[in-house]
């Protein structure tokens, strides 16, 4: 265990990590708490420059279009305030003031995630929906055991990068890795 390091920090300032070089960075959950894209590059920059030649990527991004499920079970009112569903919808974020729920994140399409990564310099390996056909509390798939949930996990792998599929999920997964090899 002694290979993997675990860091907490700001993502826009990744200096603690001193000159080491990784072979892989798991980025699961800063991205869609920076709400501009200068943030988001400035993050993905810096680990460019920490992974080593052919290292990989792991980041997840919240679906702009897969979140209105879990909004509509948790504030089902929110669809009451168009301003703020429209900024959402055209922005990524809510550009008001007020933050529903009190969660101020950023909301992505399928369609900008490889060229973010791309215009920094990453290879693209796949971007796939975490949740494919379910969520991650859906009661009835948490439900099941053995081999039927084993078939059903491999089912949703399978279909987890169709494109039909991706942009439904509530999460979104860029596997992505540094041009060169280790």
């Amino acid at each position: 265990m002694e290979r993997v390091r675990h860091m907490v920090g700001d993502a826009r300032d990744l200096g603690m990590s001193g000159d080491e070089i990784y072979d892989a960075a798991l980025i699961m959950g800063p991205l869609y708490h920076l709400i501009f894209e200068s943030d988001r590059r400035s993050a993905l920059r810096q680990v460019f420059c920490l992974l080593k030649p052919g290292g990989v990527i792991f980041t997840t991004f919240i679906s702009r279009l897969g979140i209105w499920g879990d909004v509509m079970n948790r504030q089902p009112g929110l669809v009451e305030k168009d301003a703020e569903v429209r900024s959402v919808m055209a922005l990524g974020y809510n550009a008001s003031d007020r933050i529903p729920g009190g969660f101020r994140g950023y909301f992505a399409t399928v369609e900008e995630v490889a060229p973010l990564h791309e215009s920094l310099g990453f290879e693209t390996v796949s971007v796939a929906g975490v949740e494919p056909a379910i969520g991650a509390d859906d009661a009835i798939y948490n439900s099941l055991e053995g081999s039927i949930r084993r078939l059903w996990l491999d089912l949703l792998f399978e279909i987890s990068d169709k494109p039909s599929i991706v942009g439904a999920s509530r999460h979104l997964l860029y596997i992505g890795r540094k041009p060169g090899s280790i």
